[in-house]
């Protein structure tokens, strides 16, 4: 009778973990301690939007040999039930003494020699979810037993996805697709930008979404100052460039990519900059390839950009994607990360059009062998312009 999971068969959480283990090995690292929503589901299939309470926290550790084992808070015992995971501990939570640090101990304790080394991530884009005075408790429990960084481990295994994986963000990029063809149906001159954000979030679930994790953008005349700012009141005009970015969620799985539309006619240097970004992004699908840097895909881009005579855009160009809205690496001069057959990343080159203005886009791919391989539908190569 085959094992029952959710979102995946329980072969492919089985897969992930032997990974997992095969780093720690590498890593002389006798378990993992996970904390964090996308490190949990990715080993167990545990999907909630319960995350967005703070109030308990949560915990997989991953032992050198064998399935992980989940301690938590006695509200997820049921959910957690049903994934692949069969070793469950539970506590009554929140409780302000002792909220699952004694029960975290023991586990820990018998799963790693005293002598061990207990990895958690504490890299870039990591972050604890534990209140810190538990962890320093934690840390006194489990003595002589050392924490220490598990950061490599988990990067080098969640950054190459698989192709169960690759479908459900293709699915997510998918749904994106057509809520972006929508756009001109509720954007128009005198719409407020508020109003579009509802609308694209609307039409982002009606075409599919789990949720909208992620909505931003930016609106203004021959282009946008900024593309994180919330929506404001300010109505749309003749002149104006719209750019609309999502990191919708489907199954646990992230996309993350803009579309640009001009309100009216586009300027000329508007449609130059749009035209510069669409050839950098053509560059990239044609010339990255495994076993490059990502500091290489950023020069590809911004090398492209230069030559269409664009001003390049600050920040980075580009990163990874998947469980959360970005991964790492980052498209940087800095970022020395391998790009490896199997990676999603994002293709985000930008450019100044003049002080206090921009223009950016954004593609969703995945690395093959060959070559990129787009994930989402690839932008037009001409402006699209939005007349009524």
């Amino acid at each position: 009778m085959p094992e029952h999971s959710l979102i995946f068969p329980a072969e492919e959480y089985r897969r992930r973990v032997s990974a997992l283990q095969s780093e720690m090995a590498r890593g002389q690292l006798d378990a993992l301690l996970l904390t964090t929503p996308a490190d949990v589901f990715y080993t167990t299939g545990f999907l909630t939007r319960f995350w967005e309470s703070p109030a308990r926290p949560w915990f997989v550790v991953v032992p050198a040999a064998g399935d992980p084992v989940a301690v938590i808070p006695a509200i997820g015992a049921e959910l957690m039930g049903r994934c692949w995971i069969r070793d469950i501990r539970t506590w009554n939570a929140p409780d302000p003494v002792d909220d699952g640090v004694s029960l975290l101990a023991e586990t820990l304790n018998s799963l790693v020699p005293a002598s061990g080394r207990i990895g958690i991530p504490m890299g870039l884009e990591s972050h604890l979810r534990m209140p810190v005075g538990d962890f320093l408790r934690l840390q006194d429990r489990i003595a002589p037993r050392r924490i220490a960084d598990g950061t490599g481990a988990v990067y080098r295994v969640r950054e190459i996805k698989s192709e169960a994986e690759i479908e459900k963000i293709r699915a997510s990029c998918a749904i994106a697709d057509a809520a972006f063809a929508r756009v001109p149906e509720f954007a128009h001159q005198g719409v407020p930008l508020s109003r579009v954000f509802c609308d694209f979030q609307v039409a982002l679930l009606q075409e599919g979404a789990d949720w909208v994790s992620y909505v931003a953008g930016g609106a203004g005349q021959g282009g946008y100052g900024d593309v994180i700012s919330p929506a404001d009141e300010r109505p749309l005009q003749a002149g104006d460039v719209l750019m609309l970015d999502t990191g919708a969620v489907r199954e646990g799985y992230f996309c993350d990519f803009d579309r640009n539309f001009a309100i009216g006619r586009a300027a000329d240097d508007v449609r130059r900059a749009h035209a510069s970004l669409y050839a950098a992004t053509e560059a990239a699908l044609t010339n990255l390839r495994p076993g490059m840097l990502a500091r290489d895909l950023h020069r590809i881009l911004a090398e492209a950009l230069t030559r269409e005579g664009s001003v390049v855009g600050g920040g980075r160009l580009g990163h990874g994607l998947g469980l959360t809205l970005t991964e790492w690496p980052s498209l940087t001069p800095l970022d020395t990360t391998e790009l490896r057959e199997g990676m999603v990343l994002t293709l985000e080159p930008g450019v100044e059009i003049a002080p206090g203005r921009i223009l950016v886009h954004e593609e969703n791919i995945v690395l093959r062998a060959g070559g990129p391989e787009l994930l989402s539908r690839r932008a037009p190569a001409d402006l699209p312009e939005i007349m009524e």
